[in-house]
């Protein structure tokens, strides 16, 4: 009855050519019709976001999931504090619709796994006393790399009032794992079988919210590169270039439109078999990073439950003043 992957993030947006601006300076390909946008990475033939237009601020409708088994998923929701719901107003009755016991939407799917990514190839160190690389540089001159393209989704980040609450309900009624997690104010849940450290992950917050999609790029580099161009088009707030502790990827983070957050990210852990991985409750100093730049002053701020609006991704710096 096991969540397998994420699949894609549905957002609300009140300015919907900005989004596709955004995650298109990004790397992603997007579809645009009806005011509304789906975003999917080059190569793939399904969405990873989607932008529905019109609204008077960003707010999160719902989270998609690959999942078997979907019958014993609905059976097993209302024993975990949720709820089988009818599809949304505009979107298809198929898979399942369910509200975790915050009131998060969530949309289960038996969807075809992706396809495998074609082998990267391999990001060389030359590290004391193992020299792999000789008589050759390592990197190119800028101009000869393309743009940063997102492989896949790789996981989300949303928020919860009850980080704990929202760990037991995914692990006992939609199968997940719980990876780490740094006492209750973040935590981190994985398929249970070959998955990235983490699929869906939870930030304590008063409210539901989004946090952030992770895209998957090529190595580090590529992470590096990725972050500082879409940041120089986006103009707004960032956090990178870093390591997390937890999942130990490198990690650039920027700011969307609406004060959430697009990461970039490369080596994640991987988790072949939960059964054989023992998760960890990690001191509060490495829950974020293991190093990189200072935080932003709003990088766990939830603009969807603040009455404040998000003006401008300058404005981590701004509030700090």
């Amino acid at each position: 009855m096991p969540v397998l992957s994420a699949l894609s993030v549905t957002l609300e947006v009140p300015e919907l050519d900005a989004g596709v601006k955004f995650y298109t300076d990004a790397g992603m390909v997007a579809d645009v019709e009806d005011g509304n946008a789906r975003l999917r990475c080059e190569g793939q033939d399904r969405d990873s976001i989607m932008l529905l237009g019109g609204f008077a601020r960003k707010r999160l409708h719902h989270i998609s999931l690959r999942a078997n088994g979907l019958n014993v998923i609905a059976d097993a929701v209302g024993a975990n504090g949720g709820r089988v719901v009818n599809a949304p107003h505009g979107f298809e009755d198929n898979g399942l619709w369910v509200e975790d016991p915050n009131g998060m939407l969530i949309h289960l799917l038996e969807h075809p796994a992706d396809a495998e990514l074609a082998e990267a190839p391999t990001f060389e160190i030359n590290a004391p006393g193992r020299l792999l690389r000789k008589r050759r540089s390592a990197v190119l001159p800028s101009s000869k790399y393309p743009p940063a393209k997102p492989l896949r989704l790789g996981h989300i980040l949303v928020f919860s009032p009850d980080v704990m609450k929202s760990v037991q309900f995914v692990t006992r009624a939609l199968g997940m794992g719980l990876a780490d997690h740094a006492q209750d104010v973040i935590a981190f849940t994985c398929a249970k079988k070959d998955s990235d450290h983490h699929v869906v992950a939870f930030a304590k917050s008063p409210g539901v919210g989004f946090h952030h999609a992770s895209f998957q790029v090529s190595d580090p580099d590529e992470v590096g590169r990725g972050g500082r161009a879409l940041l120089s088009k986006a103009g707004r707030g960032d956090w990178g270039f870093g390591r997390h502790t937890i999942g130990s990827n490198f990690f650039h983070y920027i700011q969307d439109p609406w004060g959430s957050w697009f990461e970039y990210f490369s080596d994640m852990d991987h988790i072949d078999d939960h059964a054989l991985w023992s998760p960890t409750n990690y001191e509060m100093e490495d829950s974020l990073a293991s190093w990189g730049p200072d935080v932003p002053k709003d990088f766990v701020h939830n603009y969807e439950v603040d009455a404040q609006e998000f003006v401008s991704a300058g404005c981590a710096a701004e509030a700090a003043e």
